[in-house]
């Protein structure tokens, strides 16, 4: 058995019926030319033959003298992880994320290893889709692209076993032998991780306290505006999505010295103030969006290894280049700020800053006075177009997580040269969600527009939408 760290258990005792704690990846493919209708059914006949499961997927959460830990499940059941669905008539978009929405509101048995894949047919030209999804205690948003992108081949002649009969050795719950440490050695590690954490948990104490300064870009935690995004959440789940060129994107940056992630941002800011000035509920003040910072770049463990950036997305102002260029001074000053700080302390100052949420949730105080008012993910993805069996995937669009309080949540996946923009939402909270995908149109174009005279000389890459040319968000009940 492995203990799980702190980071890791938190998913777990924040998890309750409202509030889900797991995350998943919806793909669409396209079969293999000459495929013919019974193309899914061999799929998972030859994937049912895997009965055995490796880690992180033969894994469970057990709970001893108040800590959880992973542990092998020796009774496990393929037939209850893998699913297989198909779509009602007439199988367009609307259907298969209606099918999404009611599948991410439910949870995940604790008793069973946390994930649960399904293949679901019945798109038109023989397309289908896998929805796979697994807790957040097992994965962060950029191991779970990482096992995605491992779990599929390069070319179309390779058939590889499916996700939960592969290895991933840099898991957290593979073990590892190791030599044990002595007694100096530990007291050393010990004394220098206290080095790092201390002065994290000290600066995330400082910006609670801190008092802001309202000229200043820069964003502090529990300085956001209510909006109706911050209130408590029930279990019901709406999903929209929509995929756009990253080319398109990245003249949009080039002409006004952006990044890709400033401008998915300011895209999502854009977006936002319309949606809450059609609501009658836009604030004078900025939204704040939270952006998780993968650490895995720093370390070779594996878990939960985020940190976290706070963005002053500038919903205030109506000019779309004004407030591009303000998102950009405060993620600029925020990622100077973490830049200078090792892994540990920016893990400690992330989690310090954001800490007295836990109690606000509890008193109701977050309504009035919340950390943030948005989760806002941006996760890499792979470059090269991948197989399934030779099925070629299309399009990945991220399912993520709403919780109380934070009742939307945008994640951005990359694939190819594309980004998938998901939209997840508690459906009571935030009604008319599918009109999010209009708005993400509009905010692209006004962007495009202020920035006529500097764009370099192309046709703008057309919005990709599956099928119909459109990925609604689901309206069916769950």
């Amino acid at each position: 058995m492995k203990v799980l760290s702190p980071t890791d258990s938190a998913f777990l005792w924040m998890e309750t019926r409202n509030q889900p704690m797991h995350v998943a990846g919806l793909n669409i493919y396209s079969p293999p030319p000459g495929a013919g209708p019974h193309f899914v059914s061999q799929l998972l006949a030859g994937w049912g033959r895997h009965l055995s499961a490796l880690p992180p997927f033969n894994q469970r959460p057990v709970l001893r003298r108040g800590l959880w830990y992973w542990e092998d499940d020796t009774e496990f059941e393929l037939d209850y992880h893998l699913r297989h669905l198909a779509l009602p008539h007439p199988g367009r978009i609307r259907e298969l994320l209606a099918m999404i929405s009611r599948l991410h509101g439910n949870l995940l048995d604790r008793n069973r290893p946390l994930w649960e894949a399904y293949v679901i047919e019945g798109l038109p030209q023989g397309r289908f889709a896998t929805y796979t999804k697994i807790h957040h205690a097992l994965v962060d948003g950029v191991t779970g692209a990482r096992i995605m992108a491992e779990s599929l081949a390069r070319t179309a002649d390779e058939d590889k076993p499916p996700v939960w009969a592969q290895v991933y050795s840099r898991h957290p719950t593979v073990r590892r032998e190791a030599p044990a440490k002595g007694l100096i050695e530990q007291l050393a590690s010990a004394a220098r991780a206290g080095r790092d954490i201390l002065p994290g948990v000290a600066g995330g104490l400082w910006d609670i306290v801190r008092a802001a300064d309202p000229d200043s870009a820069s964003a502090l935690p529990f300085h956001a505006p209510p909006t109706p995004f911050n209130v408590e959440i029930s279990g019901s789940r709406r999903f929209a999505a929509q995929s756009y060129s990253l080319a398109r994107l990245k003249r949009i940056g080039e002409a006004a010295g952006a990044t890709v992630n400033d401008v998915t941002l300011a895209i999502c800011a854009g977006a936002l103030r319309r949606y809450l000035e059609v609501q009658k509920a836009l604030p004078r003040k900025p939204l704040i969006a939270m952006v998780p910072v993968s650490l895995h770049g720093e370390t070779d463990a594996g878990g939960n290894q985020v940190s976290l950036l706070l963005a002053n997305l500038a919903t205030n102002l109506r000019d779309p280049l004004k407030r591009l260029q303000r998102i950009v001074q405060s993620t600029t000053q925020a990622k100077e700020r973490l830049k200078a700080m090792p892994r540990l302390q920016k893990m400690a100052h992330g989690i310090t800053s954001i800490s007295p949420m836990g109690a606000g949730m509890v008193m109701g105080t977050s309504k009035q006075r919340p950390g943030f008012n948005v989760v806002i993910s941006n996760v890499p993805g792979p470059k090269h177009t991948l197989y399934l069996n030779g099925a070629r995937l299309d399009e990945v669009y991220p399912v993520s997580i709403a919780t109380h309080y934070l009742a939307l949540n945008i994640t951005i996946s990359g694939y190819g040269d594309n980004l998938g923009f998901g939209y997840i939402a508690c459906r009571r909270s935030v009604p008319a969600l599918q009109r999010m995908l209009d708005y993400t149109d509009e905010s692209i174009l006004e962007l495009e527009r202020a920035l006529a005279d500097k764009l370099t000389p192309a046709t703008p890459a057309p919005v990709k939408r599956a099928t119909r040319k459109r990925v609604m968000a689901s309206r069916a009940r769950p």
